[in-house]
């Protein structure tokens, strides 16, 4: 499966899981409280220079980047037409800071340690008899671990619609996509029921 995460030793590979998540918690606030397209365009601007830093390519930016690019564009999009071009533009390099701050954050932390740091958060949840942490590690750490995957699979549909000199449709491939995915989380489920791993106490 294709991961999200990158090998390296920068500064922020080596930083805790558990302060980056809270730092992106932290910088995602402040995005929504600044209303200034400058400001808001530098701190796209802030995320893009951190992946070069990281010696992340131009390629496997737009790689990471192009699953939110229509979303971003979309709303801000919409944005302007019912609010003006300022709140457009806001919108625009809000989101797109935003996805390059959280970008980072997944380039530099394996989802081994992703689990590990929302399953500590989850344990008081736990301890008051809501669920079970264990659990909502683990399925954070699959979400995150499938979104490459959903990716790979929709480029080898599409690639195999261009391979047969057919035109790709939204139709013709969301259709098999969904079923890929679908048979893919079964396997993965009855893998785990067999390690027992959901029954672990």
């Amino acid at each position: 499966m294709r991961s999200l995460h990158i090998d390296g030793d920068s500064m922020l590979h080596r930083m805790p899981a558990g302060l980056k998540l809270a730092s992106l918690s932290v910088i995602s606030l402040a995005l929504f409280t600044i209303n200034h397209p400058v400001v808001l365009a530098i701190a796209a601007f802030v995320g893009l220079a951190c992946h070069a830093l990281l010696r992340i390519s131009a390629a496997e930016i737009w790689r990471r980047m192009r699953p939110f690019v229509l979303i971003v564009v979309v709303v801000a999009l919409f944005t302007g037409v019912f609010s003006g071009v300022t709140e457009g533009l806001v919108a625009l390099f809000r989101l797109a800071a935003l996805a390059l701050f959280a970008s980072l954050v997944t380039a530099t932390t394996t989802t081994g340690d992703f689990i590990d740091v929302i399953t500590k958060a989850a344990m008081p949840l736990e301890r008051l008899g809501l669920l079970k942490a264990s659990d909502v590690g683990l399925s954070i750490g699959l979400v995150i671990r499938f979104v490459p995957e959903i990716l790979s699979r929709y480029e080898v549909i599409r690639d195999a619609h261009y391979a047969r000199g057919l035109k790709p449709r939204p139709l013709s491939i969301i259709v098999p996509l969904i079923i890929t995915t679908l048979r893919s989380a079964d396997e993965i489920a009855a893998a785990i029921d067999a390690r027992g791993i959901r029954s672990q106490k």
